[in-house]
């Protein structure tokens, strides 16, 4: 990624295959101050970055995850077995060219999976009627 401050002021950031951390950092950044929760991210050919808690915790960061996502250029959601996150849920996405090609990924502890659907159902019923009117107002 070049990261380049204009003559206008203004600055730019391109994400490549050849993107260190340094580079990636801000895009790790942003996401973590989204979401909250761990992210990482590493380029094709570099490792990358892994936060949490607000912090950067490993700037040489790679894992089985991010590596398998890169070599089949597709989304993972998994359990890993080894690694960081071993036994916690997570979610991977390639980072693509437009016209495809992997360059890097970056992943997130998946909530999504974390969840107890059922309990949550049942502590708030009011959501399925809630999904069941959303669904009817998009047809």
């Amino acid at each position: 990624m070049n990261c380049k401050t204009n003559a206008d002021g203004t600055s730019c950031l391109k994400v490549c295959e050849d993107s260190t951390a340094e580079d990636l950092e801000p895009i790790a950044e942003a996401i973590h101050a989204l979401l909250g929760i761990p992210v990482t991210i590493r380029s094709l050919n570099n490792y990358g970055i892994r936060m949490e808690r607000g912090e950067v915790v490993d700037r040489n960061y790679t894992g089985p995850v991010l590596e398998e996502v890169i070599r089949v250029n597709k989304i993972i959601r998994m359990v890993p077995a080894e690694g960081a996150y071993k036994g916690k849920a997570v979610v991977v996405a390639p980072i693509r060219t437009l016209e495809g090609s992997v360059i890097g990924a970056v992943g997130v502890v998946d909530l999504v999976a974390a969840l107890d659907i059922l309990s949550m159902f049942r502590e708030y019923p009011g959501i399925v009627d809630e999904v069941e009117e959303s669904k009817k107002k998009l047809q």
